[in-house]
Order: structure tokens, then sequence, then C-alpha cells
């Protein structure tokens, strides 16, 4: 039976990450801008309320086994907690380059509203900022997310499977990610590629390989 709630709980987050990954797409939104117009503008807020929606489902519908993977003992609870709490900081430090009004998608709306939103723009208009966490790992979001999700004192069954999930989603996500950005920066940002590491700061070269402009077609996030 616990085998049945893991299949199930896998199956319905991988149809999250499809949708997911399916609206993020440039294919999706070159689509969407050919028939929108300038009203692609309003698409960013749609995909990410819409997101958040489709993550609620997947959250009521997943069955949720009473299996507890492990539960810590003081002191390694508190020090996980006190980690956690300090991935969390991470988090917030990692989001300061970015332009928090762009990536919820109210920015969008507003050019649109004063008929200066551009279509080559999609759904949000990006700017190559290496500062920051940006200057230890090439996603540092995705880092301290994983780092946030993981650091838990007690860990479900539940639980543990999502965040198994989500690492490796977070990981794909990056490289489908990062060929865009290739695409739209190019030697730019394979120069960055090759000088900081995609997820584990300090990582050695060999652990970074770069996206090619060869393999940076119009692919999913």
């Amino acid at each position: 039976m616990i085998a049945i709630d893991v299949f199930i709980i896998i199956l319905l987050f991988t149809l999250f990450a499809f949708s997911h990954t399916l609206l993020a797409s440039n294919k999706t939104k070159i689509a969407l801008a050919e028939k929108l117009g300038v009203k692609i503008a309003f698409y960013r807020l749609f995909y990410n309320l819409s997101s958040l929606l489709f993550f609620i489902v997947f959250y009521a519908a997943a069955p949720k086994p009473n299996v507890i993977v492990y539960d810590l003992q003081f002191p390694f609870d508190i020090i996980t907690f006190a980690l956690q709490v300090l991935s969390l900081i991470g988090l917030v430090w990692a989001t300061r380059p970015i332009v928090l009004k762009e990536f919820f998608g109210t920015a969008q709306i507003e050019r649109y509203l004063h008929g200066e939103y551009k279509v080559e723009d999609l759904d949000e208009r990006q700017t190559l900022r290496i500062e920051g966490a940006f200057k230890f790992v090439r996603h540092p979001i995705y880092l301290f997310s994983i780092l946030f999700l993981g650091l838990r004192p007690t860990m479900s069954l539940f639980y543990f499977i999502m965040f198994i999930c989500s690492v490796v989603y977070f990981y794909i996500g990056s490289i489908y990610e990062e060929r865009k950005l290739v695409e739209k920066f190019g030697d730019e940002y394979i120069e960055y590629q090759k000088n900081i590491p995609r997820l584990i700061p300090f990582a050695k070269s060999y652990l970074r390989k770069p996206v090619s402009k060869i393999d940076s077609g119009s692919s999913p996030e």
C-alpha cells in the first residue's frame, strides 16, 4: 500500500512539473504572443497563479502515508532547524538581484497599461545581473530552496518523496532554463557558465559543463 502511495505522489508531482514546464516554455509563449500581441503582458501573472493553483490541487490530491522517515532528537533537531532558518535567509539574499515586480508579473501589466509593452519581451524583461549569490552559483534560488526543503528536524515519507522530486526537478529545470539564457545572452552567459558552478558552490570545473549555443534551441524551461 505504501508503494502505491509513493507511486501516486511521484505521478502527481510529475504531472504538476510537466504542466509547469510546458507553460514556461518559449514555444508556448511565442505561440501565445503571435495570437495575443502585447496582451502577452498578462501571461506572467497568469502563469504564477495557475502554477500555485495546480500545486494546491496536487498537494490536496496526493496521498500522505503515516510514515516517519526520521525524527531528530535534541540537540540535532535544534541544529537542523537553525540551518533551515539560515537557508531561508540565503533564499531571501538570492532574490535580491531579481526585480520582484517583473518576477510576479505586475511590472508587465504596468507597462501594458502605459502602452510601453514590447511583444519581444514575451512574459518578462530579462537582464543578466551577476551579483550577490549569483557570484557563487548560477542558480542560488534553487540551491537555497533545496536546503530549506531538506533541512527538517522531522521528515515524513510524503515530504521526503516531495523533496527528492523537487531536487530532480530543480536540476532538470536549471538545464532548460540555461538553454534559454544562452539563446538570449550568448557568449556572455556561456562565459558565466564556465566560471561559476551550477548548484554547488566552489565545485570543480568538471562539474559545470556549459550549455553550448548548438544546444540552445527554443526548449521548455
